[in-house]
């Protein structure tokens, strides 16, 4: 898949306690609506939104890697949003959790 000259992307992170965990279940509960995966010897989860919008979530000892690529600079401050309500749903033990977003 080739990225638009447009695109934008960030890098997030959120410090959480079961990263591997809420990233499976974020690809479950996306699965019935795109071709998520999960790939457990990474524990990085991809989630193909449309044809130019991609996030990447990576388990990382103390939480949860992002790479999110959208076709704009508004468009990814949504979906930034979007991706936090889902990761805190599953986290609710430990959620609001704390993002960190950079931009690339």
């Amino acid at each position: 898949m080739t990225e638009p000259e447009t695109s934008i992307t960030a890098f997030g992170f959120a410090k959480c306690e079961k990263p591997e965990r809420y990233i499976q279940q974020v690809v479950s509960h996306w699965s019935h609506k795109m071709a998520t995966s999960y790939d457990e010897g990474d524990g990085m989860g991809v989630f193909p939104f449309s044809d130019i919008e991609t996030a990447i979530m990576t388990a990382r000892p103390d939480g949860i890697a992002i790479t999110l690529t959208t076709g704009d600079a508004e468009r990814n401050v949504h979906m930034r949003g979007v991706i936090e309500r889902h990761i805190d749903r599953f986290a609710f033990r430990e959620a609001p959790l704390t993002y960190e977003w950079k931009d690339q």
